[in-house]
């Protein structure tokens, strides 16, 4: 039997952390992984056995303590740029017809929208501008 070299092991150790990492979407599968491709890198340089075993401990925790924390914040931000109906919530809005808890037509970003008042008792007459504070399907909710 051929003896294999410990870099090609520590490749091999790689490519079956990058399994778990394709099938589970776990990122932590691939910083492991780069931590096995450090400690192959490290026994082509010809360190030993402990050193290459910490050299792939240090470096899958550093990663781990790293990165992980920046992705998660970045998972956690809101985007910054608002699409769709997000978009129109906060905007202006010219009343073109009447608008009270009913219903009313009001235009919205050049486009004529269907809408209703926001509290029971509001009551916008044509002309005036509104806030959108909600989109509710295809009506604009307004205050």
């Amino acid at each position: 039997m051929v003896d294999i070299e410990a870099w090609v092991w520590w490749l091999v150790a790689a490519a079956g952390l990058g399994i778990p990492l394709v099938l589970t979407a776990m990122p932590e599968f691939g910083m492991m992984a780069a931590g096995a491709i450090a400690a192959a890198i490290g026994a082509a340089l010809g360190l030993g056995g402990v050193a290459q075993v910490l050299l792939f401990v240090a470096v899958s925790v550093a990663l781990i303590a790293v990165v992980r924390p920046i992705a998660a914040r970045h998972r956690d931000e809101r985007p910054q740029l608002a699409t769709g109906t997000d978009a129109l919530k906060g905007r202006q809005a010219l009343v073109l017809e009447r608008v009270d808890a009913e219903g009313g037509r009001i235009k919205l970003a050049g486009e004529v929208w269907s809408a209703r008042a926001l509290g029971p008792d509001e009551v916008f007459e044509a002309g005036r501008q509104v806030d959108v504070v909600e989109i509710d399907g295809a009506t604009a909710i307004v205050m």
